[in-house]
């Protein structure tokens, strides 16, 4: 989450039937079915209370394949998904399906392209973790930058000497680089800055030699890297975006530059992450996501001391976990009742 990504919310009043293929007889709701595919959390109280509100039924599921999305959501007018596959086969197999909404903001395991064909609204929620996320993506920062993950380690050894961590640097005077100046990437660098670094930015969307409406320095990619004490990562997953974090941009950072991701594992070549940390190319890296997640036992990211590894957390607050789970439900729901829903990444649909 963008895991989107537990819950402390009051039980639900009304349970939820695990099973997502009884149809338990066609009664009003049925009509109104909105189905959980899967979540990781503990329980839909928010969603729960979204639904009873429209007077729609909510189902949940345990989809991993986009078989188990089929026959789970076979009846089915919307979707509420984390992870699991919503293909076009998916999109054939279901003609009755109005809406598909996303936990997070990346839209990458849907194929939106698919969904507009056959006119079925995609929605996320694209700004509910922005201060969550810009508030890890500086965390892992300031622990990579002051060393305190290696010396923490260093001390439960029983070292207590500056050596694990040297040398550190004043943030004064570093520049920090934000690929992306969308909503979380411009919230990293007004934080970035409020600790010290001067900050520059790059996003296609922005033309180099300008400020941001944030006030970063708008410059090329190329003059990005070349530049970046920090390089920080907030942009989606796409065709366009995947390993752009290679072996050549490695190469061209500083040697002593951190790296950090708290956007999506696959904008880094995680094999080449490796060899560049392992070989000194750059200095560290702080990484909330992975090409694979979770990481596998024996991953060689889990080998290297200079490296801070958290779970796809950076989204999690729980502010923002109540508001993602509400709003996912509001979206879809809306869309199938006919109303315009509050995030839609294909509003062509409605037309």
């Amino acid at each position: 989450m963008t895991s989107p990504s537990g819950t402390h919310a009051a039980d639900v009043a009304a349970p939820l039937r695990e099973d997502a293929t009884d149809t338990g007889g066609e009664s009003s709701g049925a009509s109104m079915r909105i189905v959980v595919t899967d979540w990781d959390q503990e329980c839909l109280a928010e969603e729960e209370a979204v639904a009873r509100s429209r007077g729609m039924e909510l189902v949940r599921a345990d989809c991993r394949t986009e078989e188990d999305v089929i026959r789970a959501a076979a009846d089915a007018r919307g979707i509420l998904v984390q992870y699991a596959p919503v293909t076009r086969k998916v999109f054939e197999a279901l003609p009755g399906l109005k809406a598909v909404g996303r936990y997070g903001v990346g839209v990458d395991n849907v194929d939106v392209d698919a969904a507009t064909e056959f006119g079925v609204a995609v929605c996320n929620v694209p700004d509910y973790g922005t201060e969550d996320v810009s508030d890890h993506a500086l965390a892992l920062t300031m622990t990579l930058a002051r060393g305190v993950a290696m010396l923490d380690r260093a001390v439960r050894r029983g070292d207590c000497s500056l050596a694990p961590a040297q040398p550190l640097h004043r943030l004064s005077g570093r520049v920090f680089g934000v690929v992306g100046l969308g909503l979380i990437g411009a919230a990293t660098a007004r934080k970035a800055r409020g600790v010290g670094y001067s900050t520059i930015g790059f996003d296609p969307l922005h033309t180099p030699g300008t400020v941001s409406p944030d006030g970063t320095e708008v410059v090329g990619f190329d003059e990005l890297i070349s530049r970046a004490d920090v390089l920080s990562l907030h942009v989606p997953l796409n065709r366009h975006t995947h390993h752009l974090i290679d072996a050549d941009v490695l190469a061209r950072l500083k040697a002593g530059a951190l790296l950090i991701n708290t956007c999506r594992g696959g904008v880094v070549d995680t094999e080449a992450l490796v060899e560049a940390l392992q070989s000194g190319t750059i200095r560290g890296a702080g990484l909330d996501v992975f090409e694979e997640e979770p990481l596998p036992p024996g991953a060689r990211l889990l080998g290297l001391d200079n490296v801070v590894l958290t779970p796809h957390a950076a989204w999690y607050s729980e502010e923002s976990q109540e508001e993602l789970k509400r709003r996912t439900a509001e979206n879809v729901m809306d869309a199938v009742a006919g109303q315009t829903p509050r995030n839609i990444v294909n509003p062509e649909v409605l037309q």
